[in-house]
């Protein structure tokens, strides 16, 4: 595995794309686009709950956070659940939100947590709807059926692939930190185990990433311990409660990046008024400042 996190020293354009946003943005901070339609503001809200008008206010209060936040941050993670459960309406908020950022900030990457999973054609087909309809750089997916069962992502080069590790529920360890053998005759957690198998097999074309809550900074610190420089996606900031101290101490890779901190609600609902967007733009700011502080101080204590 070299110091970019994969195995065979390719790369993909997503990672290319995310990697330039934390060397020139320097930007670890991800906002999470996951618009409750009750949550809107009145005034984005205001015309009606008819699948038109719905879509609308969506895309419309989407694209006012997009572009308030845009400069701050190393991509997008729309949650494909807050628009499927729109029907229709919501899909095409979703295509519409997507192809804005790909429109108005092209150096922003895209990633949909949609947490896929499944085996032959319909894993094909998920790939197909989430890169090729959706336009989505990348997804998160459940690697409990195995690599075979992935491989329609993991195929597609230029596309991220990010691998469910250590999630940020209370409920996470029922079997996630179930022990695993390993040859020496030792064992370690599940998600440890995965973590290595995708560091060091899966991501055979760089194009591999993790998640890990940020509600869990030790084992953030394991993780980090055995996949190198891979990304890491950190759900949890902010509404869930996640460590953003200890989140960047354990988690940032070799050249102080590595991660790709996520905040939603904190960010999307700083306000509910018509000042939503520049309401949401001082968290980001906020948040992206801290994150850097964080930053600089681990680096000044490892130097």
């Amino acid at each position: 595995m070299d110091v970019n996190g994969h195995t065979d020293g390719s790369s993909s354009a997503f990672m290319e794309r995310l990697r330039a946003r934390w060397r020139d943005a320097d930007a670890l901070l991800c906002v999470g686009l996951d618009p409750e339609f009750e949550r809107l503001p009145a005034a984005v809200r205001a015309g009606g709950d008819t699948d038109e008008h719905i879509e609308a206010a969506i895309v419309a209060f989407n694209i006012a956070i997009i572009d308030a936040t845009a400069d701050l941050v190393c991509a997008f993670k729309p949650n494909a659940a807050f628009y499927e459960a729109h029907g229709l309406a919501g899909q095409r908020a979703l295509l519409r939100t997507i192809a804005h950022i790909h429109e108005r900030h092209p150096d922003v990457p895209v990633l949909l947590d949609a947490k896929r999973g499944d085996i032959g054609s319909t894993s094909q087909a998920y790939a197909h709807a989430i890169f090729d309809v959706y336009g989505a750089d990348a997804v998160t997916l459940h690697p409990y059926l195995g690599r075979e069962a992935l491989a329609p992502f993991l195929e597609r080069s230029e596309r991220g692939a990010f691998i469910l590790c250590r999630t940020s529920n209370p409920g996470a360890g029922e079997f996630q930190d179930l022990p695993v053998p390993r040859d020496d005759g030792s064992t370690e957690p599940l998600y440890l185990a995965l973590a290595r198998r995708v560091a060091n097999e899966w991501n055979a074309r760089g194009n591999c990433g993790l998640v890990v809550g940020a509600t869990y900074p030790d084992e953030l610190r394991r993780v980090r311990g055995v996949a190198g420089n891979i990304p890491i996606l950190v759900p949890g900031i902010g509404a869930q409660g996640g460590d953003l101290e200890g989140t960047v101490r354990a988690g940032l890779d070799s050249q102080r990046a590595g991660l790709l901190i996520s905040s939603s609600r904190g960010i999307l609902y700083a306000s509910s008024g018509d000042d939503f967007a520049a309401a949401a733009r001082r968290e980001a700011l906020r948040l992206q400042t801290a994150i850097n502080e964080l930053r600089h101080a681990a680096q000044g204590a490892s130097a």
